[in-house]
């Protein structure tokens, strides 16, 4: 296990290390992507990639707490078995705590 210090808080986290769903695999994350009437994806993911202001930018598991607004583009899931492109015109990203939830057409 890791420790880290909340920079605004000054608490000590621990952080767990990854655990691979099977042998050889890579952990994943939960992840949901919906508008207010569709859900797009809703399952595990090895890592959600999109674009911001800054620019692109990739999510994996065990990522620290997240939040940010996407440009449009495409937003692409990566599960052990697939690759998923989704068209986006704009949205909201939330990360915490292995679980992405991410808003689109708000």
């Amino acid at each position: 296990m890791a420790q880290r210090q909340n920079a605004s808080t000054g608490e000590i986290i621990v952080d767990k290390q990854p655990v691979a769903t099977k042998r050889g695999q890579a952990p994943t994350m939960h992840v949901k992507v919906y508008s207010p009437f569709q859900t797009y994806f809703d399952d595990q993911a090895e890592s959600i990639s999109a674009a911001n202001d800054t620019g692109n930018f990739d999510i994996l598991p065990h990522h620290h707490n997240f939040l940010t607004l996407l440009n449009a583009g495409e937003l692409t899931i990566r599960t052990p078995r697939e690759k998923r492109n989704i068209k986006i015109t704009k949205g909201l990203m939330h990360v915490k705590a292995d679980q992405v939830i991410v808003f689109l057409d708000v």
